[in-house]
């Protein structure tokens, strides 16, 4: 038997012994979460984004069993300052703080935390810039719910009912 093969089977039999199931397998989070998170209300263009994001990784909520609750939190950092004093690049600094509870009981399944960044030019015309502004927070809500969409789904199976 070759090293390679050796390595695959070995593999193998650690992850079938430490408890290893797939997301999308059968009893798996993945499985357990689809169409049955309901974000809360949006209450800003960013939530907006988030929300709408969630509800594409994780199907529509018409029957949800549980509900996420968030607060995003963005930050705009000057990041190309010209000698002017002409900013001409932003950063955008996002986090957003999540708690995954059973709608009947209230009872908290997981939260967590998660945060990234993006950025933007301001070289163009005004309208130009509002554009680029308005698709960096987009990018960065999207970015931040494809996270906590990553953290849910990586919940122990036995932990979601």
């Amino acid at each position: 038997m070759s090293w390679s093969r050796r390595a695959v089977i070995l593999g193998a039999l650690a992850l079938a012994a430490c408890g290893f199931s797939p997301v999308y397998g059968p009893g798996g989070t993945g499985g357990k979460l689809f169409g049955q998170v309901r974000s809360a209300d949006p209450r800003t263009p960013d939530d907006f984004a988030f929300a709408g994001r969630i509800a594409e990784r994780l199907g529509p909520d018409a029957e949800a069993r549980f509900l996420l609750d968030y607060t995003l939190r963005i930050a705009v950092v000057p990041q190309a300052i010209t000698p002017d004093e002409v900013t001409t690049r932003y950063a955008l600094n996002g986090t957003a703080d999540f708690t995954l509870t059973e709608a009947g009981t209230g009872r908290e399944v997981t939260r967590g935390q998660v945060s990234s960044f993006t950025s933007y030019s301001t070289t163009g015309t005004t309208i130009a810039t509002m554009a680029a502004e308005q698709d960096a927070h987009e990018r960065l809500a999207r970015m931040l719910a494809d996270q906590v969409v990553t953290r849910l789904l990586a919940v122990e199976p036995d932990a979601v009912p």
